[in-house]
């Protein structure tokens, strides 16, 4: 099996989880009897399964999501048979670690890779009358690696202490 990108990964869940929502937002033009009908039928199903002691299957991201999100309009502790209480606790707080993972995430420019580093503290050794925007302009030009002249400064005075 093929592992796809997390990027197609997350695209496919947003997905899932828009298209659970406009389901949603789809019922409210239904009439009560038949949401009630519906609600009946879906009921009678899960206990089916609960009779038979059938697994489920496992949860997919988008389903996670979305049963969270739907737990905050309904009293979600009475209706809730699929999974246990405890593994919706859980993927809430999943879903709000991995919330603050990204909200914290480093913004601005990657570091320099260490052996571009140690090159620019070597040209600043080697070259002492060279300046920041020389050592860049040369990288530029001989090396084709484009390096802010203010990141040369900061390395050759780095890397030059003791």
């Amino acid at each position: 099996m093929r592992k796809s990108s997390p990027a197609s990964s997350a695209w496919r869940t947003i997905s899932r989880v828009l298209v659970d929502v406009l389901k949603f937002l789809s019922l409210g033009f239904r009439s009560r009897s038949q949401l009630a009908a519906e609600n009946l039928f879906l009921r009678k199903q899960l206990a089916l399964y609960a009779e038979r002691r059938v697994n489920a299957c496992r949860a997919d991201d988008a389903t996670r999501i979305t049963l969270v999100l739907f737990a905050r309009l309904i009293d979600w502790r009475g209706v809730l048979t699929i999974v246990k209480p405890g593994t919706l606790i859980k993927w809430h707080r999943k879903g709000f670690r991995l919330f603050w993972r990204w909200k914290s995430k480093a913004r601005g420019r990657p570091p320099l890779p260490a052996d571009v580093r140690r090159l620019i503290a070597a040209m600043a050794r080697a070259n002492v009358t060279w300046g920041e925007e020389r050592i860049a302009a040369e990288l530029q030009l001989k090396l084709g690696i484009h390096v802010s002249p203010r990141d040369g400064e900061a390395l050759s005075a780095q890397d030059e202490a003791p």
